[in-house]
């Protein structure tokens, strides 16, 4: 199976990029011996984008295989380094059965792992809890040495990070990722993670980690190799938004594959979903709101997982995260003084339908009252044609919420600027079947809710002015699905659909009887008397071509 899943491109600090680019297209080649002969790829013309060039591209095994020996935490010794874990012996040897002609395995005769994971990265020592002083002369001991010791401690983690983001492109291959899995990248990410001080060489692992995790082979190989699990649910517990972005990324692939049980029972302790649940309630790191709401958006719609993992985290507090998200996203909306970034109401409503549909999330208690009332600020929102997917998502979530909550259709029946709101959202359904059929179930029901008898002459008028209003929109909608709408198969929207026709017939027909106690030397009153008979004569027409069955 292919794990589908994002593949990261590092990013990496300015000064190093050139560098970085020759190194890369210093090794790069094209195995493409018959057109070199036949003098068709000249040496000296330039590299094609990576998206054109053919799958035979590669880079030199050995100069992948130097790679990951500079990223060894070993090659990086002149300070001391003392771990605060029981040490244990790095399992980096050399295998010399599967050593190949062409290049070597990483760990040879000559380059045998004969440290720990107490190996050195630099002057300071590491405990359990994360360190963040960075990476220079800030992060060594005042009584590490002379200023040559620090000049030389930089460049060596300067070489280990631009070893690291090589390789942290190189992975995004599977050809590249199968090969350094096979050549014990994995286990020494592993113990680079166990001897990391700085949150540069911690990101720079779990991106790689994360570009792994996105090919099946690595990937599975990921849940043999013994404590890597365990070393990727740690890094929750840091505090820099780049690597936990990198964490949720790898987590939501991780999720995905076919180990996606072992990762879920990993994360199960309520340590670790208390953890989750306050990153994504307290970040203000976008990439890191965003990485973090599409590994919720896993756990939910991934059945395994959600077997797992939901409950658990409903428990502690899911759905009242996701209230507050959907909460603090509106206010930023609202709020023309606060500064503009980039919007996440999609992903978050996607969270809350998701949420709202599962069969966890109605035996827990989830206050549907105000989350309706925050998804009903989508629908009135002024500027809809940049929030469609947003309505669309929202029109769903009000659906199911209804299905429950029925005493909230009697609130949003008199909700005026809802149903403007509502009715303006009919173009974005309609190519949406689901979100379609939920709109037309949700006018059902508040048009059921309408008693024209009792209901006040100025209501009953602007509800038919709103009706008149935006009739165009309900007629293209209807005439564009008339055949899809006439069929057995879509019984049940049919229903829906008639139901509201005919409520929408009585509701005009209350107003026409009423129209001359309505307020009197309104110059639009007979021009809205023929709209309303055009509204009514099509409704009644188009009621009458559904079949009756239907209804």
């Amino acid at each position: 199976m292919t794990v589908t899943g994002e593949v990261s491109i590092r990013e990496a600090p300015e000064e190093s990029e050139g560098k970085r680019r020759e190194e890369v297209g210093a090794e790069v080649w094209v195995e493409d011996a018959e057109g070199e002969e036949n003098g068709e790829s000249p040496s000296h013309l330039p590299f094609a984008p990576s998206s054109e060039l053919p799958d035979t591209t590669t880079v030199d095994p050995s100069y992948i295989i130097s790679l990951i020996r500079k990223l060894l935490p070993n090659n990086i010794n002149k300070q001391s380094l003392n771990l605060s874990e029981t040490s244990k012996v790095c399992p980096l040897e050399e295998n010399k059965e599967a050593e190949s002609i062409s290049s070597k395995k990483l760990l040879d005769t000559e380059a045998r792992c004969e440290g720990s994971i107490n190996d050195h990265f630099g002057g300071q020592s590491y405990s359990s809890a994360p360190i963040y002083n960075g990476i220079g002369a800030d992060s060594i001991k005042e009584d590490t040495g002379s200023d040559d010791q620090e000049t030389g401690f930089i460049d060596e983690v300067n070489t280990w990070e631009d070893s690291g983001c090589i390789l942290w492109d190189l992975s995004t291959s599977r050809t590249h990722a199968e090969f350094m899995v096979n050549n014990f990248m994995l286990e020494v990410l592993l113990a680079s993670l166990h001897a990391s001080i700085s949150p540069r060489i911690t990101e720079i692992c779990l991106g790689i980690l994360g570009n792994l995790t996105c090919h099946d082979v690595s990937s599975n190989a990921m849940t043999s190799i013994d404590g890597l699990i365990e070393a990727v649910v740690n890094q929750l517990y840091l505090d820099d938004s780049p690597c936990l972005s990198e964490t949720f990324r790898l987590l939501s692939v991780a999720l995905q594959g076919i180990g996606s049980t072992l990762w879920a029972k990993a994360l199960l302790s309520e340590q670790a979903c208390l953890r989750i649940i306050w990153i994504v309630g307290n970040t203000l790191n976008t990439i890191l709101l965003e990485k973090s709401i599409d590994f919720l958006l896993t756990v939910i719609n991934n059945k395994e997982v959600a077997n797992v993992l939901l409950l658990p985290m409903i428990k502690l507090g899911l759905p009242n995260l996701v209230v507050n998200l959907l909460s603090c996203e509106m206010d930023n909306l609202d709020d023309e003084n606060k500064p503009k970034r980039p919007s996440f109401l999609d992903p978050i409503l996607c969270l809350v339908e998701a949420l709202s549909s599962t069969e966890c999330g109605s035996e827990i208690t989830i206050p549907n009252e105000e989350l309706c009332h925050l998804v009903c600020r989508v629908i009135k929102l002024n500027e809809k044609y940049e929030y469609t997917s947003s309505c669309v998502a929202a029109v769903v979530i009000i659906a199911n919420l209804l299905v429950d909550e029925q005493h909230i259709a009697s609130q949003l029946s008199q909700d005026h600027e809802f149903l403007k709101g509502l009715l303006e959202t009919i173009p974005f359904v309609s190519d949406d079947p689901q979100a379609r059929d939920a709109l037309w179930c949700i006018l059902e029901w508040l048009f059921a809710l309408v008693a024209e008898p009792d209901i006040e002459i100025s209501s009953l008028y602007r509800l038919v002015s709103l009706l008149l209003e935006k009739s165009s929109l309900i007629m293209d909608d209807l005439d564009g699905h008339q055949m899809e709408d006439s069929s057995h198969l879509n019984a049940s929207n049919t229903g829906a659909i008639v139901r509201t026709l005919l409520r929408i017939s009585c509701i005009i027909d209350g107003w026409i009887a009423q129209k001359n106690e309505m307020i009197e030397g309104t110059a639009n009153v007979v021009d809205s008397e023929a709209k309303a008979e055009r509204l009514r004569h099509y409704c009644k027409k188009y009621s009458s071509a559904l079949s009756a069955p239907n209804v």
